[in-house]
Formats: structure tokens, C-alpha cells, sequence
């Protein structure tokens, strides 16, 4: 395990590259594997994350050139029996977009998880799978698979726990034997991961019909899914993390490979910026923020609960209470990250309470540098070195090396924007 230090900054200036976008080339990857003919994947994110999903597609039949920068996928639109289990690590969307895909196979497959990935919810969807004719096995830290097709038919699906099981459903159920009905209850969040399934789906010729209010998805059978050519986008969630240093540090800091006109749910993080009194900027493929952080947040994370942990350090420097509400499914991520982050912001003197699903924060609260474990947590991880860089005194970053599951080049980005990061091949 490597640890980093932070060390507090006066300023950040600078301009950077967001990463790539998990999300999309998650999706991308997925819609490449059911398509007859070769699509290419350009600029897709390497981290830990995709590359499970890019060797789950590869076991079920895609073959895959990959060159710098640039990945070409032939597909498999009825999926091969893999040879041996599928790994999905610690991969949610792996593991939750390629079940009902495994489903499409012939024979079994069987998906292995790590240790905090097996404790994540998986039920509702084999459930759902279930009604559509599926058979499946649970045995954490596994999930068998028995092929054979997609019947189709109704099922209803919670809309609140994970988006990810309704994307699964929606690459799965166009190769169903019949249409599918998807009845969602209870308020859908996180919708626009669905709206970037949507298009990722449109772009291959895979029609889909979502109402309105997102309680109710029909999935025509019988698509055929055609190849594309994608470049992915930029992603808000990653950058989300510098923007809120910059907000924390009060400087000024450029960073491209930004669209604003993106699905991504999570550029969000633009007007919560906004809302505590920073200046920013959208332009084209670029987003540049400056000032100081004075007001307080208000948000409900429903929709965007991968920018809690980077709205968290955000409110440590806002003058009054911030309060971060409809986070509850911030508990079953990588980590219990409602726990996690009151715990780590708690030792860095940060005055935050838990009430039932929202965070607390008053602010200004006074960081001080200490020891932060991130709970193998990505985003926790993130978060506590961002808000790290106005403490007072040195902080130690624990395990930094978990942030490669999402962003691996995050401690680079940050020190070529003027932070000094110390320790192991992260040492700047």
C-alpha cells in the first residue's frame, strides 16, 4: 500500500485534461460487445473499473485490439459461454451491466467479486432477471448465471438503489424472445446515468422507450445492435474532485476535455460551485473556475451521490451550514460512505453530523492534517487530499493507490496544478 502526503497550498493555478469518462466507456464497451462489426473506442479511460469490464466482454467473445488510446472491439452479439469465471474486482458497473448480458450466452457463467464489491446489492436484479426467465445463483462472493436467452416480459425494479441495474436490463433485454416491460417504483434516481445509457443504446440503433416521470421503460426484442464510433467524453465525476480544490485553495485553474452539453448528471458540480459564490465558467470543452468559497450548500444528492465526498470538502470551507440531503445509498458504494466521511472529516476537525441520510457540515471548520484512511474508497480518497490542501499541516493519505479504480493519474493532475504530493510514484 503507498501513502502520500499532502501539504497545505496557498494556490492552485494551471490548466489540465479531465479524464475520460468511466461511465461512458463502461457503456461503450458493453454496446460494443452486442454489435455485429467493429466499433472503436476512442480516448477510453484506463483504471481499474473499465479494464474489468473490458475482460469481461473479451470472456464472453469480443475480440480487442487495443493501441494507445484507441480500442477496436469486434463484437459478439450472441455472446460466447466464457471458458472461466469473470472477475469484476471491485467493479459495480461491471459486475451489474454484465450479468443480464452473461444471460444472452448459452451456457453458465459464473462472475467472482472482491470483498467490498460482494457486500454491495445485486438481489433486486437477479430478481427482475428472475421474472424475465432468468436462472441465477447467489453465493457471495459469487453469482452464477445460467444462459440460455432472455425470455422478456414484465418486471418492476426499485428506481432507488442502483441505476446500474436498470442500464443492465436496457443492453441486455433488445436481444430478449419478446419485448420487455420495466415498471419502476419508488422515485428513480440517478437518472442521468440512465439518460447516458440511453444514448450510448441510440447511437448503435437500439430503440428504447422511457416515460417522462421514468417509471415505466418498454424494450422492444429482436435489435440488432450496429457499430459506432465514440469518442468519450470528459468526466464531471473525476473532475469534480479539481474543481473543488481550486474552490477550496480560492484559485484559478483551467481544465479542458469538458462538454457541458454532456448527459453526465454530474456536471452538477458546476452550479454548486456557483452556489457557494465561486466564479465559473463554462466554455467550449473547457470549464475554468476562480474566487473563493463564502456560502453555504444546500443539495439533494439523489441524482449526483458520486459528488457527495467533493461537495463534503467543499462545505468545510463555507461560512454557515451546509447540509447534504437524500444520500442514504451513499452507504452501500465502495466503502459505507456516509460513515466513512464523517469519520475522516470528523479527524481532520471538520464539524459534521450524520442525521439520518444527510450530511451536517458547519463551516469554516479549521482542517488540520492528520492520518486519512479512505476506506479503499476512490472518491473518499480524493475528496480528503482536495480538502487537504487548506488544512493546516501536513495530511497522510492511506492506500492512496485506490484512486486507480477511477482516475489513476488524480495525485499527477493535482501537482501539476501547483500541489505538493509526496510519497512513493506519486511523489511530484
Amino acid at each position: 500500500m503507498t501513502n502520500v502526503i499532502i501539504k497545505p497550498v496557498k494556490a492552485l493555478k494551471g490548466e489540465v485534461k479531465a479524464p475520460p469518462s468511466k461511465s461512458y466507456t463502461h457503456r461503450i464497451l458493453v454496446a460494443a460487445l452486442l454489435s455485429n462489426g467493429k466499433t472503436v473506442v476512442e480516448k477510453p479511460l484506463v483504471s481499474d473499473d473499465t479494464l474489468a469490464t473490458l475482460e469481461a466482454i473479451k470472456a464472453l467473445g469480443a475480440r480487442v485490439k487495443q493501441k494507445d488510446g484507441l480500442w477496436e472491439v469486434d463484437g459478439q452479439p450472441l455472446p460466447e459461454t466464457p471458458e472461466k469465471h469473470i472477475d469484476c474486482r471491485e467493479s459495480g458497473t461491471t459486475l451489474r451491466f454484465m450479468i443480464p448480458v452473461a444471460a444472452l450466452a448459452q451456457g453458465k457463467t459464473t462472475f467472482v467479486m472482491g470483498p467490498s464489491l460482494s457486500k454491495r446489492p445485486i438481489t433486486l436484479l437477479l430478481q427482475s432477471l428472475s421474472d424475465l426467465g432468468v436462472k441465477t445463483q447467489h453465493d457471495p462472493p459469487s453469482v452464477v448465471v445460467y444462459g440460455g436467452g432472455i425470455k422478456g416480459g414484465e418486471t418492476t425494479l426499485r428506481g432507488d438503489v442502483s441505476s446500474q441495474f436498470i442500464s443492465g436490463l436496457l443492453f441486455a433485454c433488445p436481444h430478449a424472445k419478446k419485448d420487455t416491460q420495466i415498471s419502476l417504483t419508488k422515485p428513480v434516481e440517478s437518472k442521468g446515468y440512465i439518460d447516458m445509457t440511453m444514448e450510448v443504446l441510440c447511437k448503435h440503433s437500439v430503440k428504447v422507450e422511457i416515460s417522462k416521470d421514468y417509471n415505466s421503460i418498454r424494450i422492444p426484442s429482436g435489435q440488432d445492435y450496429k457499430p459506432f464510433k465514440h469518442k468519450v467524453p470528459g468526466d464531471f465525476s473525476s473532475a469534480a474532485y479539481l474543481l473543488a480544490a481550486a474552490a477550496i485553495t480560492s484559485s484559478k485553474i483551467r481544465i479542458y476535455n469538458l462538454d457541458y452539453t454532456s448527459k453526465q448528471g454530474d456536471k452538477a458540480i458546476l452550479e454548486i460551485l456557483r452556489q457557494t459564490g465561486v466564479n465559473v465558467h463554462a466554455g467550449e470543452k473547457h470549464v475554468e473556475v476562480h474566487g473563493a468559497i463564502t456560502n453555504p450548500i444546500k443539495i439533494d444528492a439523489g441524482d449526483i451521490p458520486d459528488l457527495v465526498p467533493a461537495c463534503t470538502a467543499i462545505a468545510c470551507y463555507a461560512v454557515g451550514m451546509s447540509e447534504i440531503r437524500n444520500a442514504g445509498r451513499l452507504r452501500y458504494k465502495e466503502s459505507d460512505r456516509l460513515a466513512a466521511l464523517y469519520t475522516e472529516f470528523k479527524k481532520m476537525g471538520a464539524d459534521i453530523t450524520v442525521k439520518g441520510d444527510s450530511l451536517i457540515i458547519m463551516g469554516p471548520c479549521g482542517l488540520h492534517g492528520t492520518l486519512i484512511d479512505p476506506h479503499n474508497d476512490h472518491r473518499i480518497a480524493m475528496a480528503c487530499a482536495v480538502a487537504a490542501l487548506g488544512a493546516k499541516g501536513d495530511s497522510t493519505i492511506m492506500n492512496a493507490e485506490c484512486v486507480s479504480k477511477s482516475y489513476p493519474n488524480f495525485f499527477r493532475d493535482l501537482s501539476l496544478l501547483g500541489a505538493s504530493i509526496i510519497g512513493g510514484k506519486f511523489d511530484w
